[in-house]
């Protein structure tokens, strides 16, 4: 049987994709939550105890230190998936020849290469370059109309990513970071699985980030709901078809110009001067476990038979679903909640500091409205029971 290697932040949801596939699973994750299948091969970096902190996810983190851990698991397997938070950039050369997905990615995660590339050719918000905080105060100067935010070169998930004011307070040291105009709208992503010959939309989402939810200037990712209709991108929009026609689109035609393959996203801003490109994520996307539910299919298999050459028919919609992720309102100690939509639950007892992803939610409905109430609902469960479990910081 061959050997497949899942390697990234939190591989739960993949590892349920793929024990179900006909493969010798490993497995390397930062993350370990209660309800991550446990099997032979699988090393995990944050051993979750009682009365240990789970820490600071921005400080802890280094995708080095997964790669260091599997070295011997890297060797010996036949195939390696890297999830969030391990790039393919990552390994060595012969180690990326086992990669199922794509391994050459530079254009792409380097955020300014990836603007000046597509500038041309697609909508997307002004870029530039900068080299520390004082030359990006004096490109905000030079600008004077434009609100401008400030995010690292390299990375995803919304962190350190800030509006560029007089108070912010950054150092890069050896960061590097854009400054990037800053579009107002409706946040928008597409999930595109791709083999070498044919490229196809699996669905459009409506994608959340903490700007959703009150908290403004804030862009960490929360979730997605899907599929995108006039219901779930709860926006005035006039005619949901085309901006579906059109993200489909411009999404394909962006997958093929990177000769993407596998599962690839694209994230979006939609206002009323359009539909702006602000990257493409060249990996499994957090949609993963939605588009199973919504779709009725294995997205692992999905990934892996398009990057061997087969995009596989992808049925009709069966119901909304809605995933959002929970940051913990406070320091606090988890205990057992009795709901049946919750996933990446921590250890009973672990503590989970303020403001750090504190679990997922994930439901379906084929009512949006009545998913939306039930989703909303467990998370005010959550967050009540969290401040519960309040620890004195």
């Amino acid at each position: 049987m061959e050997k497949l290697l899942l390697i990234g932040i939190d591989t739960r949801s993949m590892l349920n994709s793929a024990l179900k596939l006909d493969y010798d699973i490993y497995s390397t994750s930062y993350f370990s939550t209660s309800d991550t299948p446990a099997i032979k091969n699988q090393k995990i970096i944050l051993q979750e105890s009682d009365g240990e902190s789970c820490g600071i996810f921005e400080d802890n983190f280094n995708s080095k230190s997964i790669l260091e851990i599997s070295r011997d698991y890297i060797d010996e397997v036949d195939y390696i998936i890297p999830i969030s938070g391990v790039s393919p950039s990552d390994f060595s050369k012969k180690d990326r020849k086992k990669i199922l997905g794509n391994q050459d990615v530079g254009d792409i995660e380097d955020k300014f290469r990836f603007y000046k590339k597509i500038r041309n050719e697609f909508l997307t918000p002004m870029t530039f370059h900068a080299c520390d905080i004082d030359e990006a105060f004096e490109i905000d100067k030079n600008h004077p109309d434009i609100q401008f935010i400030l995010k690292p070169v390299k990375g995803s998930g919304g962190y350190d990513v800030n509006l560029l004011n007089n108070g912010i307070d950054i150092e890069f040291g050896d960061n590097e970071f854009i400054l990037q105009e800053y579009v107002s709208g409706t946040s928008l992503s597409s999930s595109v699985l791709s083999s070498e010959n044919e490229t196809k939309t699996v669905t459009n989402t409506r994608l959340l980030t903490m700007n959703d939810f009150g908290d403004e200037n804030s862009f960490i990712y929360v979730g997605n709901i899907l599929p995108l209709t006039d219901k779930s991108i709860m926006s005035d929009v006039e005619d949901i078809n085309n901006i579906n026609e059109e993200l489909k689109d411009t999404s394909e035609s962006l997958i093929d110009k990177f000769n993407l393959i596998g599962s690839n996203g694209v994230d979006y801003i939609l206002n009323e001067n359009g539909l702006y490109v602000i990257e493409i994520n060249p990996r499994l996307q957090g949609t993963f476990e939605c588009a199973e539910k919504t779709f009725g299919i294995n997205m692992l298999e999905a990934h892996i038979r398009a990057c061997q050459g087969e995009v596989m028919e992808i049925p009709k919609a069966q119901c909304y679903t809605y995933k959002k992720i929970v940051y913990s309102p406070t320091r606090m100690k988890y205990r057992p909640m009795d709901l049946d939509n919750i996933y990446d639950i921590p250890h009973i007892g672990s503590i989970t500091e303020k403001d750090e992803p504190l679990l997922t939610i994930i439901d379906s409905d084929v009512d949006f409205e009545k998913l939306y109430e039930k989703v909303e609902l467990t998370s005010e469960i959550v967050n009540k029971s969290a401040k519960r479990n309040r620890l004195d910081a």
